[in-house]
Order: C-alpha cells, then sequence, then structure tokens
C-alpha cells in the first residue's frame, strides 16, 4: 500500500492544478493562489515521501511531470493569457502567446527527465518557481495596473520565463542532503530572507524572491567552484 502514497500526493498536486486552472480563467485569484500552494506541498512531499518510504519508481517519474506540466506549465500560461486579454482586450490572437509559457514548461519539464546532471541542483529556472512568479503579476497589478497591463511588458516577461526555463543557468534545489552550514549557507539565507520578504510584501515580493534565488545561485556555485 505504502508505494501508492507518492503517487497519490502528485495526482492530488494534478487535481489542484485544474482546478487552478478553471479558477484563473473566472478570475478567481484567491482560489487560484490557494491550488497553487496545495500543488506546491504536494510536489514538494510527493519526492520526499517516496525516498522516504524507498518505493521510488519509474513510473512516479513521469506521473509527477504530467501532473507539473498542468499545475506549473499549463496554469501559468493560462494566467499570462489572461493578463494579456486584459491588456490587449480587442486584440484576438495576440493574448494566446500567454501559452509560450506552456510550451517551454514542457520543453524544461522533458529536459529534466532526460538531464543527468539535474539530480540535486537545477539548470534552468525550476516550473513552480516560474508559476510563483507569473502568480505575482495580478497581485501586482491590483496596486500598480499601469506597470503589469502593459503588452509590451507581459510579452517580454513570456519570452524571458520561457529563455529561462531551458537556459543553462545553474539554480541550486532546496534538497538539503545535510543541514551543514557551509555547505548549505546559501540555501539559508535565501529560505530567511524569502519568509522576511514575503511577511513583508506577500505575493508581491515573489519577482524580488525570484532575483535573490539567481543571485544566491550564482554565489553558492561560485563558492563550489572555487572550493573544487
Amino acid at each position: 500500500m505504502k508505494k501508492h502514497i507518492p503517487n497519490l500526493l502528485t495526482c492530488l498536486n494534478l487535481f489542484s492544478g485544474c482546478i487552478a486552472v478553471l479558477m484563473a480563467l473566472e478570475g478567481n485569484l484567491k482560489a487560484v493562489t490557494i491550488c497553487v500552494l496545495a500543488s506546491g506541498i504536494f510536489d514538494f512531499f510527493d519526492g520526499m515521501v517516496a525516498r522516504l518510504l524507498h518505493v521510488k519508481s519509474p513510473i512516479g517519474k513521469e506521473l509527477d511531470s504530467l501532473a507539473d506540466m498542468v499545475s506549473f506549465g499549463f496554469l501559468p500560461g493560462t494566467i499570462m493569457f489572461t493578463l494579456l486579454q486584459k491588456a490587449l482586450p480587442d486584440a484576438s490572437l495576440l493574448p494566446y502567446l500567454g501559452f509560450i509559457i506552456t510550451v517551454f514548461s514542457a520543453l524544461r519539464l522533458a529536459k529534466f527527465n532526460l538531464d543527468e546532471r539535474q539530480t540535486s541542483d537545477f539548470i534552468g529556472l525550476n516550473t513552480p518557481m516560474n508559476t510563483f512568479y507569473v502568480l505575482s503579476l495580478p497581485y501586482i497589478a491590483d496596486k500598480y495596473p499601469e506597470l503589469i497591463i502593459n503588452p509590451i511588458f507581459l510579452i517580454c516577461s513570456a519570452l524571458l520565463t520561457s529563455y529561462l526555463l531551458i537556459s543553462e543557468i545553474r539554480l541550486f534545489s532546496m534538497k538539503f542532503s545535510s543541514m551543514d552550514w557551509a555547505t548549505n549557507k546559501y540555501r539559508f539565507i535565501f529560505l530567511f530572507l524569502t519568509l522576511v520578504l514575503f511577511a513583508i510584501g506577500q505575493f508581491m515580493a515573489l519577482p524580488i524572491i525570484l532575483l535573490l534565488y539567481f543571485i544566491l545561485s550564482a554565489l553558492h556555485f561560485n563558492k563550489k567552484n572555487d572550493l573544487a
């Protein structure tokens, strides 16, 4: 029975992602946020539970990617599509450019499954982090609509994040092999600053948190290269 527990968590990730997509199309941002957070929690724990129970399997890996494709691929594309609809109310086709994020998320997930270099860290922006960035845009738009509900900004943002998804930029994961400070210094700093920034700005702080993630990852891998 225990071998099915991680897959159940993965299916709950997928289920939450499906609801989030529908809520995004209805403009229910609060419901989208709850579902995305639920998907993120299920996605984090399915792999952890599989490792703890020693029930990792090929089907679990494939199922995880399929679930992520909805929760962290189709969903951010849908959010960007709805934002572009607001920015371009008279354009019938341009808002569909938001789904370029979905296309590159698929490429990212396929690349991740085959790339043996990404067993402990990431090469390219991971799809959950990208989704949380896209989710922050409607929150920022509530306060600064002239900044976010801008077709140039939104299209450039979609193109940039799509590139980052498949880029060769190295980013640390939050998998702790130990609690050693020297090894995980930048992970601990990132966690602490993320909590502080989120407490101050909540979802509006996510773009700053994403930038911080890139900076601290660069410092982390520069230190590893120096030690090598």
